[in-house]
């Protein structure tokens, strides 16, 4: 399910969605690494709660976008290409779209309501979340049909769970946000009868 077999013309052409993120991500990434342009980028478009409160709310938008180094982007990025692929496939571009984008941003209004005003951060890590939880709604509509599913995307949920409190410098708000946003999108998305008219 999460093992990629295609040449990288198949995944440009068949994940077109996750692989324009990935690209952004990683273009981003390149320009906040120029001597002086990158903090420029960095410091106009990361999530620091106060300047939001100050009315600078593409900063919840614009973070997740951003990363701080090339193991954060690298990290967040594998998942995508790991995890999203099957998730653009099942949902189509423009759900897995909305659930990726609103999971991110969702993640980070979680973090501006829960974080003190000088909290500052950036990453991708909530709208990959996203996609844990829009899966978890997938186990929960297939419990019955496909128990071979929620063998897989359980232990993934609660590995990133525990792994979210046990790792130094995390955004904990941003992770639970995304994957409860992912969630609710997910079972609005993947009712079967929704489903049934998509196939129609």
């Amino acid at each position: 399910m999460f093992i990629r077999r295609e040449s990288f013309k198949q995944f440009l052409k068949l994940y077109p969605v996750v692989s324009t993120i990935i690209g952004a991500n990683f273009i981003i990434f390149i320009l906040t690494i120029i001597p002086g342009f990158g903090d420029i980028v960095l410091y106009t478009g990361m999530s620091v709660n106060y300047l939001i409160g100050d009315g600078q709310w593409w900063r919840i938008v614009s973070s997740i976008f951003i990363h701080g180094g090339f193991m954060h982007v690298l990290f967040n990025m594998f998942s995508l290409f790991l995890f999203g692929p099957e998730l653009e496939k099942i949902a189509g571009k423009a759900r897995f779209l909305t659930i990726y984008l609103l999971a991110g941003i969702f993640g980070n209004v979680a973090t501006f309501v829960t974080q003190d005003p000088s909290y500052a951060s950036v990453g991708a890590s909530g709208a990959i979340f996203g996609i844990f939880g829009a899966f978890g709604a997938l186990v929960y509509y297939t419990r019955r049909t496909m128990p071979q599913l929620k063998q897989i995307i359980m232990p993934l949920i609660i590995i990133g769970v525990i792994m979210t409190f046990l790792s130094p410098n995390v955004n904990a708000a941003s992770h639970l946000g995304g994957l409860a946003t992912g969630f609710l999108l997910g079972l609005t998305y993947f009712s079967p009868k929704k489903i049934v008219s998509w196939r129609k």
